[in-house]
């Protein structure tokens, strides 16, 4: 088995929470020759009618040129990692179990399965976690 963690360098913008919201600012990266890995978004717990959208990766002068014109910052939080790797019948529950039994706290976590391999994205609190889950991760796969 092996498996695989890196960091992902996210972009943040706010987006309005109505019909069409996102898909300004994702055509004009895509304009851009953007290919985006991750596109993540939910509505903002703090101003009504306003949302999030976080993407990677932008790459380039003229990605981030249209990064910017759509709105689009990079962020140093959340701390995403891009995990991938041989799939395993309990993988989720043992990995999990593991970053519980070092105390790592988990911000969020979706994996899925495709043809024998898993990827996915895990958000953590601190860059110190993300780093203990990359050896946890990696640990596991030599196991």
């Amino acid at each position: 088995m092996s498996f695989k963690m890196q960091r992902v360098h996210i972009f943040h913008g706010e987006v309005d929470d109505k019909p069409g919201g996102i898909s300004g600012k994702l055509k004009t990266l895509a304009e851009s020759g953007a290919h985006l890995e991750y596109v993540y978004s939910q509505r903002s717990a703090t101003k009504a009618g306003m949302g999030d959208l976080y993407v990677a990766p932008i790459q380039g002068q003229g990605q981030l040129a249209a990064a910017k014109k759509a709105g689009l910052h990079e962020v140093p939080e959340p701390i995403v990692m891009r995990v991938e790797g041989d799939d395993k019948a309990g993988l989720s529950g043992r990995l999990t179990l593991a970053w519980e039994l070092a105390g790592i706290n988990l911000h969020g976590l979706v994996l899925s399965v495709i043809s024998g391999k898993f990827i996915g994205y895990a958000t953590f609190d601190t860059v110190a976690d993300a780093n203990k889950a990359a050896t946890i991760l990696a640990e596991l796969g030599t196991a």
